[in-house]
């Protein structure tokens, strides 16, 4: 089995599964950021797919950048020029080639965490 890249995104001021987050993935190098992905959250917070499917995995430093300033100002959240969380960028590496890569977001207006889920 090859690796793959998975994420999903939870509004927990709300307490339900963030739909509608738009997420790009870029693959990083030094100063040097290439998008090699991006998708949208489904009514359960996830993406419909691996963002990062085994097909195309690499190893290697990568970054998920969640839009939450678009979700949070949609839901009603957040409103104005300049939001405490707007763009929220998540960088990690993936060092195993056989191995699943889970990197949640878990989002409120002012607060976020993430973690290595399963």
């Amino acid at each position: 089995m090859s690796g793959y890249l998975t994420t999903h995104v939870l509004d927990t001021a709300r307490g339900c599964p963030a739909e509608g987050v738009r997420i790009a993935l870029y693959r990083v190098s030094g100063n040097s950021h290439e998008r090699i992905a991006e998708t949208v959250t489904n009514a359960d917070g996830r993406t419909d797919a691996p963002i990062l499917p085994a097909e195309r995995f690499e190893t290697g430093t990568f970054e998920l950048v969640f839009f939450a300033g678009d979700y949070l100002r949609a839901t009603g959240q957040a409103d104005g020029d300049i939001l405490f969380l707007d763009e929220v960028p998540i960088r990690f590496g993936m060092s195993d080639a056989e191995a699943h890569y889970h990197v949640p977001l878990l989002l409120s207006a002012y607060g976020m965490s993430t973690y290595r889920g399963s």
